[in-house]
């Protein structure tokens, strides 16, 4: 189980080697996603809260990257944060993101990415619920879901 600490070590010694790598031009990634997705993705922004139902919807499934189709979470570790943007507990795997220190907009943080293709996702909190107490607060543009 990844940990605040781990993810810590990770941002500051280096990430995990992805089980695969996903080059593409930035002209190639603009033909394969919306203005918005792009915008998030490529260009690390940020979908307003509350502006998708993905935080309300707990069905069963995997949540893929959009980019790429990199396995990221399982709906099983899901929650509701009330944060307005959709919430895990745990990547699917411990190398499926990685992790960078984010000291933007005045305030430390640190983003979490597709470790396949770099898609910026959005960041990582130790505000979450036990065991781990992670909060994976990801943009719904950045996954698709697999049932």
């Amino acid at each position: 189980m990844l940990t605040w600490d781990k993810i810590l070590s990770f941002s500051e010694k280096g990430n995990l080697k992805p089980d695969f790598r996903v080059e593409k031009t930035e002209s190639e990634w603009r033909q394969n996603l919306s203005e918005e997705q792009f915008f998030i993705v490529r260009k690390s922004g940020t979908e307003k809260p509350f502006s998708s139902d993905v935080c309300q919807q707990f069905e069963a499934g995997d949540y893929h990257c959009v980019c790429c189709y990199n396995e990221l979470f399982n709906n099983d570790l899901k929650f509701d944060s009330g944060s307005g943007w959709p919430s895990f507990s745990q990547p699917t795997k411990d190398n499926a993101i990685a992790y960078f220190a984010d000291d933007s907009n005045g305030m430390k943080r640190i983003e979490v990415k597709c470790s396949a293709c770099d898609a910026h996702l959005g960041h990582v909190f130790p505000d979450g619920p036990a065991p781990s107490k992670l909060r994976f607060c990801i943009n719904a543009l950045a996954m698709v879901k697999k049932a």
